[in-house]
């Protein structure tokens, strides 16, 4: 598996695996957690994403549960996790509304709060989850590199950020943000015309790909580009997920697709698509499929 560098500190693996449906498997115990960190780690995969918000706020502890019982396994991992989504469940169930908070008590409270639910003395990536219409943007940056000073986080990144939204708070930084974890997909394809991914590659920041396989739509969708990636998944030898993460690789921006799901036979097929050739004429075949017309 590759290994791509995001800053002097932090390493991570080319594909990432997301915890997001940790906690909503019917299994979470720390033994089932541990055989689903096992397959990555036989195949490389190192990264595991997670955020205060997943599982409602419950899948941070899932994960803890896991590495409490794994002396050690903590070492083995980067952990990447997210705030500032407030959501009227789970331990906000008494809010009225769900809103964001990039205040710089919220940030530190949650990060504290993540550090203790998953039993660990350091988050290696931090990532601001939503982008703030209220966020002052020098008390977040500020926020951020005073939880980097004092060793709580690693690193500090963003995710679903424009890049409008990028350049306001690296702008009130004196660390530098090293990604943008974005929708990037065949389903999802804005970001490769619309600047995201032009502002990423502009200052040599490696973006992070949520829901890679478009929520699972792309696996089981009958359409046009369902059937070249199939067409290509049989000749290649792989299935139709290798060839949509494939495609995702396959641009020079260096996208990391941080997949996500809890059955086990498909965790161990994540590293397929390193092994699925695509030229850039099989690239445009795919895109062309996707957008439903033929590029101008």
């Amino acid at each position: 598996m590759p290994r791509v560098t995001l800053s002097e500190s932090l390493e991570v693996s080319r594909i990432v695996y997301g915890m997001w449906r940790l906690a909503d498997d019917s299994n979470t115990s720390p033994e089932h957690v541990r055989a689903k960190i096992d397959a990555c780690l036989e195949q490389g995969i190192t990264t595991m994403d997670q955020a205060d918000i997943y599982g409602g706020y419950a899948a941070e502890e899932v994960l803890g549960a896991c590495l409490r019982q794994s002396p050690g396994l903590r070492d083995q991992l980067e952990i990447v996790t997210k705030c500032d989504i407030v959501a009227p469940i789970g331990k906000y169930s008494d809010r009225r509304v769900k809103y964001y908070d990039t205040s710089a008590a919220h940030i530190t409270a949650s990060v504290e709060a993540s550090l203790n639910y998953m039993g660990i003395d350091h988050i290696d990536l931090l990532l601001i989850h939503r982008p703030d219409p209220m966020m002052d943007a020098a008390e977040t940056g500020a926020a951020l590199d005073a939880l980097i000073a004092g060793g709580k986080i690693r690193n500090a990144g963003v995710s679903n950020f424009r890049p409008w939204d990028w350049d306001l708070l690296q702008s009130a930084m004196t660390n530098k943000l090293v990604t943008n974890q974005i929708e990037l997909s065949l389903a999802a394809r804005d970001s490769y015309t619309n600047g995201d991914l032009a502002h990423l590659q502009m200052h040599g920041i490696a973006p992070m790909a949520w829901s890679p396989l478009g929520g699972g739509s792309l696996m089981t969708e009958t359409s046009d580009v369902a059937t070249r990636m199939d067409a290509i998944a049989a000749d290649q030898g792989v299935d139709r997920a290798a060839v949509a993460v494939a495609w995702l690789l396959a641009h020079p921006a260096g996208i990391l697709p941080v997949m996500g799901t809890n059955t086990l036979s498909r965790i161990a097929t994540f590293g397929d698509a390193l092994r699925v050739s695509m030229d850039r004429q099989t690239w445009f075949e795919l895109y062309e499929a996707a957008n439903g017309y033929e590029v101008p």
